[in-house]
């Protein structure tokens, strides 16, 4: 299985960054991993929300392939613990999905288009966070649960 995680915008802060380097390589070692990010719609202050969500969702659908299982990172997903969510990842390769593609939408979230092509969603905490945050908590995330699938002493129970 492949993961790949989708995020509108770049990074422009060097520590998390660096930070989100270092779980990538680290990552590499489980499994093929790609962070791909979208570049920001140019001109969003002649848009509305809704028009900024459409232009963000074709960029995100544009992206997939059929055979990709979609999962959005959403503020109303679905909570896990770290040990459940290396659950669900288990699962997931047990059923052969070949590509999992998980997303960080734009600040107003998703379009309907691309709810309606989700899989599911993941909610990462009840608390709001920076995009770029959410980033390198959703690849640490990753790497933990792959050290629990393989139970290494990274994560303390």
């Amino acid at each position: 299985m492949n993961i790949k995680l989708l995020a509108i915008g770049k990074t422009d802060n060097k520590a998390l960054q660096s930070l989100m380097d270092d779980y990538q390589k680290r990552l590499s070692h489980y499994i093929k991993f790609d962070l791909e990010i979208i570049p920001d719609i140019k001109n969003v202050k002649n848009l509305s929300e809704a028009q900024q969500k459409e232009k963000e969702g074709e960029l995100i659908l544009a992206k997939l392939t059929p055979t990709d299982q979609l999962i959005l990172l959403d503020e109303n997903g679905k909570s896990y613990s770290s040990v459940a969510f290396s659950g669900e990842l288990q699962k997931k390769m047990n059923s052969g999905v070949k590509t999992l593609v998980y997303v960080i939408g734009g600040p107003y979230g998703f379009s309907d288009a691309v709810y309606s092509k989700a899989h599911g969603k993941v909610s990462l905490s009840g608390m709001t966070f920076s995009h770029q945050m959410v980033r390198l908590f959703f690849i640490e995330q990753l790497y933990r649960a792959f050290t629990i699938l393989r139970n290494e002493p990274y994560h303390h129970q």
